[in-house]
C-alpha cells in the first residue's frame, strides 16, 4: 500500500469531518479517480493498488466516527452509489457490482470492503470529497457549500471538498439557527 497516498486521504478525510461538523450516521460521497492520482487521465489507468490506498485512508477515518461512505462509481455505471446497507435501509436498490473497468476502482474496492454493500443510483450525502475531478455534485444535499482543505491534491490528483448546509427559507422577517449552517 502507498503509505503517502494513504495518509493524505486520511488527512483529508479528518479535516472535511471537522470542518463539515459531520455527526455519526451522516453519509460523506467520495468520487475518486485512481488514474488521476497515479499521474494519469481519468478514466484510463485504473489502479485497484492506488484505490485501495485512497479507500483505506477514508474508510479508517470515517468507520472510527460512525459515518457512511458513499462510493461513487464512473460514469459507465452513471455515477452510481456503492453503500453499507445499513446507511439507507430505505432506499431503492439497484443491481450492479463495480469491476475496475466499469464502476471504477475506488468503488470496486468498497464492494469487495464494505460487510453488505448495496448499488443506489442516488444519494444525498452531507459532505463529499471528488479526488480527480468525479464530479460528485449529483450525490449532495441542495446547498453544497465549497470547503478549503489544507491539502488540494492527494498524489497527483486533485482534491475538491465539500460540506452542505440546510436550504434557508422565508423572507426578510426569518430567523435562521446557527447551529446548522
Amino acid at each position: 500500500m502507498n503509505i503517502e497516498i494513504y495518509n493524505q486521504a486520511k488527512q483529508a478525510t479528518e479535516e472535511l469531518c471537522e470542518l463539515a461538523k459531520l455527526k455519526q450516521g451522516d453519509i460523506m460521497v467520495v468520487g475518486c479517480s485512481s488514474s488521476e492520482v497515479s499521474g494519469g487521465v481519468i478514466g484510463k489507468n485504473s489502479s485497484l493498488e492506488t484505490a485501495e490506498a485512497v479507500f483505506g485512508g477514508i474508510h479508517d477515518v470515517l468507520k472510527s466516527k460512525g459515518i457512511h461512505l458513499a462510493a461513487q462509481c464512473c460514469e459507465h455505471l452513471n455515477r452510481a452509489i456503492i453503500v453499507e446497507k445499513e446507511a439507507v435501509p430505505f432506499a431503492e436498490i439497484v443491481n450492479v457490482v463495480p469491476q475496475p473497468k466499469a464502476g471504477g476502482s475506488f468503488a470496486t474496492t468498497a464492494y469487495k470492503t464494505f460487510e453488505n454493500p448495496v448499488a443506489l443510483e442516488n444519494i444525498k450525502a452531507d459532505a463529499g470529497l471528488d479526488i480527480g475531478g468525479t464530479l460528485i455534485g449529483m450525490h449532495l444535499k441542495s446547498v453544497a457549500v465549497p470547503t478549503r482543505l489544507s491539502l488540494d491534491h492527494i498524489g497527483n490528483a486533485i482534491l475538491i471538498a465539500a460540506r452542505t448546509r440546510a436550504k434557508f427559507i422565508g423572507g426578510s422577517r426569518a430567523v435562521y439557527d446557527d447551529k446548522i449552517l
